[in-house]
C-alpha cells in the first residue's frame, strides 16, 4: 500500500478527534496536544514504508528519528508547562471573547482543526518525495541532518531560558519585571523558539529534496508548501500573541523596536528593557 493515503487516514481521524473533544470538552486546544505527535507517526509511515519495500530507507530513517527528536523535545516541553491537564491556549480564550459564538465554532473547525491539522501533513510530506526517490544517502543529507539538530539544540536551550524565567516569576509573585524575557537568546530575538521551529522544517525541506535532487531533479518542489505555510502561521501567530504583550506590558513597544522578531540579529540601536 502506498504510505501517503494511509497518512491521511490517520490525519482525517486525528482531525475528527480533535474537533468532536473540542465541541465535547468546550476547549480548543486539543490540536496542540497531538502537535508533536502525528508528524512523528506520519514520517515513521514513509519510512516503514521503505523498509517494508526493500529499498534503500537510510535517508527516511534518519528523517524519522530527527522528527522523533523534535516531538519528544517538544511534548515534553509543553507537559511541563500543563498542556495536557485541559489548560487552553489564552489566545482562543482572547479570540473567543471578540467572536460570537457561531463564529468561533467555524474558526474553531476550519482554522484550528482544519489548518492545522492540514499544516501537520504537509510539513511532513518531504518525506514522501524521500519514500518516491530512495537515493542513497549522501553528504548533503549528513550536512543538513546535523543542521536540523543545531537548530533542534537552539529551541531546546531557548524554551529552557523561557521556563526558567517563567518560574523565577512565579516565585516572584507573578511579577518580574519588565514582565517578559530579555536575556539569553531573548537578547537577539523576541521569539527565538519560533525561530527555530520554524528552521527544522525547512531543513527538514531540504533533506527530501536532496534525494529529489540525487535523482536527477530540482531542488525545488511542491512540498515547499509545508513549511511556506507554516512560517505564515507564526508569522500571523506572532503578531497577534505580541499585541496582546504590547497591551499588557508597558516597556514591550522598546523590546519590539530593539529586538528582531524572529530571526537571532544584534540588538538595534535603542535598549530593551532589563529583566530584573
Amino acid at each position: 500500500m502506498e504510505p501517503l493515503p494511509l497518512v491521511l487516514i490517520v490525519a482525517g481521524v486525528a482531525a475528527a478527534f480533535c474537533w468532536i473533544t473540542s465541541l465535547i470538552t468546550n476547549e480548543t486546544s486539543w490540536i496542540d496536544r497531538i502537535w508533536s505527535v502525528v508528524p512523528v507517526i506520519y514520517v515513521w509511515i514513509f519510512a516503514g514504508a521503505a523498509i517494508a519495500a526493500g529499498v534503500d530507507a537510510t535517508r527516511l530513517v534518519v528523517m524519522a528519528v530527527l522528527v522523533t527528536a523534535w516531538g519528544v523535545r517538544l511534548t515534553f516541553n509543553f507537559a511541563r508547562k500543563g498542556g495536557y491537564t485541559g489548560m487552553e491556549d489564552y489566545r482562543w480564550a482572547v479570540l473567543r471573547g471578540r467572536m460570537k459564538r457561531w463564529q468561533f465554532q467555524v474558526f474553531n473547525l476550519l482554522f484550528i482543526v482544519g489548518f492545522q491539522s492540514a499544516l501537520l501533513v504537509l510539513i511532513t510530506l518531504p518525506a514522501y518525495i524521500a519514500w518516491q526517490h530512495p537515493t542513497p544517502f549522501n553528504g548533503w543529507d549528513a550536512a543538513f541532518s546535523v543542521i536540523f539538530a543545531a537548530f533542534l539544540v537552539g529551541e531546546t536551550v531557548a524554551d529552557q531560558q523561557q521556563w526558567a524565567f517563567h518560574q523565577a516569576k512565579r516565585a516572584a509573585g507573578g511579577t518580574l519585571e519588565p514582565g517578559f524575557l530579555t536575556r539569553g537568546l531573548f537578547a537577539y530575538s523576541r521569539h527565538p523558539n519560533f525561530f527555530f521551529e520554524q528552521a527544522q522544517w525547512w531543513a527538514f525541506y531540504a533533506l527530501g529534496a536532496v534525494a529529489l535532487v540525487a535523482d536527477g531533479g530540482s531542488w525545488l518542489n511542491w512540498t515547499i508548501a509545508g513549511p511556506a505555510l507554516l512560517t505564515v502561521l507564526f508569522i500571523g501567530s506572532t503578531i497577534f500573541t505580541e499585541s496582546i504583550s504590547a497591551a499588557k506590558y508597558p516597556a514591550y513597544r522598546d523590546y519590539q523596536r530593539a529586538t528582531s522578531m524572529l530571526v537571532p540579529l544584534p540588538r538595534r540601536r535603542g535598549r530593551a528593557p532589563e529583566t530584573a
